[in-house]
């Protein structure tokens, strides 16, 4: 998962650090940076005032490429104000931050992709309330659903960041094409598909856990897009406050239908090897075999458009594309799985709020979108804005009111179990322990 993992999202081993330099000499008492806050095209920044030779420093599970395009979306607010921000992304960042929040080296921001971690965090007292300005803003542009996720005791700690919509499933339109086959728009259609490409001789699909000390967040995505459609949102969001167990036979039938295709030695994994294959592959390469028309379809979220190799084509006419993962029982409504992240501070002081409060604004979420692959549930996301053809679809699900959409079940679980036990019993399923086993295994973990 979920998540948003965005959130761990982009995560796995190693860290990169990014620093976001600004033009500006000397401190405070230089005001040439924040003279330019006068000029035109500095127009959007000039409530933020004060900060020109402040650094705020920033930590998060998104790296490498995603992370090149933070620092260029955030460089014209940087360049304005004189500030200086410093980007560290982690693929272990869950367990890290921790650590430095424990060891009196807590970032000035972080991208917390968990609501149950950010809420531990709050309630030890570690996290700031976000400021007057922030608030204000992010009730602005986000709507009381996503707020919720970012508040803890009615306080509001995190503002909404970017988001993504998890219920896609990738395919290569040349393949189909080719192959004669059709989009399933029901469950049944797609379980049909899958023998059909079974008998053709292509394992129908391609799947990968792998995200360093987050190994096993997309099996837990798995579980809960299916509990969805299994079972529907009434009992999820009663699994997720735990008003019934974690081994509860309603979950127990959900994870058994996830197990019918990602056990499935007929079904997976294409391109790769055999189940066992899922938790030693990185959630990075885990769909490649797609577009090498190794395998038929890879469920991942619309983020995972920029796994795909350089060059790939994202288009229903393209190398890939993708299509919503199908409703078990449309009776039950059109269920949608999303995430997000959530920027918390652990300090207060005016140039971290300043960020803060510019990373909750309208300016932020469509300078990141220009820059391709990112979508945010921010009201003021201009759709023009947004030229990636699977992005497009996500923030149109994103903007139904029809649609049935939950946050990451994992990420508002407490982190003990959301961000740790869930992800470890995952991966021993599907390294072969049983659907009772794994779930009594995770109820046992849940804090009393």
């Amino acid at each position: 998962m979920a998540s948003n993992r965005q959130r761990r999202l982009l995560a796995f081993s190693g860290a990169v650090v990014l620093a976001l330099t600004v033009a500006a000499c000397g401190g405070k008492s230089d005001n040439t940076s924040e003279g330019k806050l006068d000029t035109p095209e500095c127009a959007a920044y000039k409530d933020y005032t004060g900060i020109s030779g402040e650094t705020v420093t920033i930590y998060s599970p998104i790296r490498d490429a995603e992370a090149g395009l933070l620092e260029q979306a955030w460089k014209p607010f940087a360049d304005c104000t004189g500030a200086k921000i410093e980007y560290e992304g982690s693929g272990e960042f869950e367990a890290q931050l921790k650590v430095r929040v424990e060891g009196g080296d807590a970032p000035d921001l972080a991208f917390i992709p968990q609501p149950g971690l950010l809420e531990s965090f709050a309630k030890a007292g570690k996290l700031k309330a976000a400021g007057e300005k922030t608030k204000a803003l992010a009730t602005q542009n986000y709507s009381p659903d996503w707020l919720k996720y970012g508040t803890v005791n009615g306080t509001l700690y995190g503002a909404p960041l970017g988001a993504n919509v998890k219920s896609f499933v990738w395919y290569s339109p040349s393949l189909f094409k080719e192959k004669g086959w059709t989009v399933p728009t029901t469950w049944d259609e797609m379980i049909k598909l899958s023998d059909t490409m079974v008998t053709a001789g292509i394992k129908p699909w391609c799947a990968g856990i792998g995200s360093g000390d987050a190994t096993g967040w997309p099996a837990t995505d798995w579980i809960e897009d299916v509990l969805l459609r299994d079972q529907g949102p009434e009992v999820y969001d009663q699994w997720v406050a735990h008003a019934i167990p974690f081994n509860d036979p309603k979950i127990v039938s959900a994870t058994d239908r996830v197990g019918s295709i990602l056990k499935n030695e007929k079904y997976v994994n294409g391109g790769i090897g055999g189940v066992k294959s899922i938790a030693t592959t990185t959630f990075q390469d885990g769909g490649l075999p797609v577009v090498q028309k190794k395998c038929g379809m890879h469920r991942q979220a619309s983020f995972y458009a920029n796994q795909w190799p350089q060059g790939t084509k994202v288009a229903q006419d393209g190398d890939a594309f993708a299509f919503y993962l199908p409703a078990i029982d449309p009776a039950k409504g059109k269920p949608v799985l999303g995430g997000g992240e959530f920027v918390a501070a652990f300090s207060d002081s005016p140039a971290v709020q300043a960020v803060q409060t510019y990373l909750a604004s309208a300016d932020f979420a469509n300078s990141r979108a220009k820059l391709n692959n990112w979508i945010s549930a921010n009201k003021g996301l201009d759709v023009a804005n947004v030229s990636n053809p699977i992005d497009k679809v996500a923030v149109g699900i994103l903007q139904d009111s029809g649609a049935v959409f939950r946050f990451d079940g994992s990420d508002l679980m407490p982190a003990a179990v959301g961000a740790n036990s869930f992800w470890k019993g995952m991966t021993n399923w599907i390294n072969g322990t049983d659907t009772k086993a794994t779930l009594d295994y995770i109820e046992g973990t849940w804090p009393k």
